[in-house]
């Protein structure tokens, strides 16, 4: 099977679906000043993408084992599509987090779709690249819902934005649909009370629990703070403008795109050398959790900290690869799904979480937002450091993969 012919039409759905998770952190200000938003109001308007995307991932993970991605995910994209024409038409708050939460609901299967595709299509040596490769796709959308996007809000509005991306999710399913092939074996896919029985024995895996304290609140706070909340911290906090505040963005994004690359490029290399995914994880997470702790108590230097931040992180798809290294392969939709169901759930609680404890710091502290983000920020911070301590705790007992088949 030529990667070139699955890659183009996923990497293309999974550019807009990163792409719709980022647009709000730099049309927050337009935003808040356009509807009088409270920080809690926009963390949660911001958060239903991620709570919906959270609710549907099991299901979703059966529709993808029993389905196959090339069925599941241009029907997921045509939701995305109505919610983001939804979304650019609501005229309140409650419009707008119907039409979020919809396209939370479209871009479920943006990266689960291509990694089952992987899954089923390549041998596991090669998994780990192909997902890094898959990842670019992700970067690159990052990279537009930066500073291009602020470039492209000096023209025109947000709402035209949204129309424009509803444009491309129809499209982009159209293109996944007639070019993507069906994964081999699906005719014969057994029930939904036999997939049932599989979800739950991927929750009932020790190595599942071992994996998605770091990678679910390790990587959800990530995208809570990198789709959100950056943009705040660094006008309140640091002091820049938005389009300094986007530059920050585009520059975490850049870098982030060279770390997919190196994944791309060098993931199946390291493995022959002994250098494993879970090596690649538990090395990109501590870096990650530095970074972070730089922002956090302000060392200078903002551009390398948020850049490194995002660097550390861009290990989190190895989570999957980790995980399935010791489960069955035809669990792979489901589990891949399961940890994506706790990534996307830490970050809803964490993005909403944020908005909510500014508002307290203000309300009950008497503090200025800009100290109740530094408040809610350390607070992350240490959630982060106890996520790891647990993956550093089980690290002997879950090192070498028992894969069944």
């Amino acid at each position: 099977m030529s990667f070139a012919r699955l890659y183009f039409p996923f990497a293309a759905g999974y550019l807009l679906s990163y792409l719709f998770r980022m647009v709000n952190a730099v049309i927050s200000p337009d935003l808040t000043r356009e509807l009088a938003l409270t920080q809690g109001s926009l963390g949660f308007l911001t958060g239903a993408y991620f709570v919906a995307f959270a609710a549907v991932q099991l299901p979703v993970g059966m529709l993808l084992d029993r389905y196959g991605p090339r069925r599941v995910e241009p029907a997921l994209l045509l939701l995305a599509g109505l919610g983001a024409l939804a979304f650019a038409t609501a005229t309140d708050v409650a419009g707008l987090v119907a039409g979020r939460a919809l396209i939370g609901v479209g871009c479920a299967a943006g990266l689960m779709a291509p990694l089952k595709a992987i899954a089923t299509w390549y041998p596991p040596q090669r998994q780990a690249s192909l997902s890094g490769w898959m990842m670019v796709a992700g970067g690159s959308g990052a990279l537009l819902a930066t500073a291009p996007l602020e470039a492209a809000l000096t023209v025109t509005s947000w709402r035209v934005v949204f129309m424009a991306l509803a444009v491309a999710a129809f499209a982009i399913a159209t293109a996944i649909f007639l070019r993507v092939p069906d994964t081999p074996g699906n005719a014969h896919a057994v029930g939904f009370a036999a997939q049932w029985r599989g979800v739950k024995s991927v929750f009932a895996h020790p190595r599942f629990w071992w994996i998605v304290p770091l990678g679910g609140f390790g990587m959800g706070s990530f995208m809570a703070i990198q789709g959100l909340w950056s943009v705040p911290w660094l006008i309140e906090v640091e002091g820049y403008t938005r389009a300094v505040a986007a530059r920050h963005l585009l520059v975490m994004g850049v870098v982030m795109l060279a770390g997919y690359l190196g994944l791309g490029l060098f993931a199946t290399r390291l493995a022959r050398r002994g250098i494993g995914a879970r090596h690649l994880f538990a090395a990109g997470y501590a870096l990650g959790g530095f970074a972070f702790a730089a922002i956090v108590f302000r060392v200078p230097g903002t551009y390398f900290w948020w850049s490194a931040y995002g660097f550390g992180v861009v290990v989190n798809v190895l989570a999957f690869t980790v995980l399935n290294d010791g489960l069955a392969s035809d669990l792979t939709g489901r589990a891949n799904t399961a940890v994506n169901l706790l990534m996307f759930a830490g970050s809803f609680a964490a993005q909403w979480g944020i908005g909510i404890a500014v508002d307290a710091a203000r309300v009950s502290l008497g503090l200025d937002t800009a100290d109740g983000l530094r408040l809610a920020f350390a607070l992350v911070l240490a959630l982060y450091v106890l996520s790891y301590a647990w993956f550093v705790r089980g690290w002997r007992r879950h090192a070498r993969p028992h894969r069944a088949n």
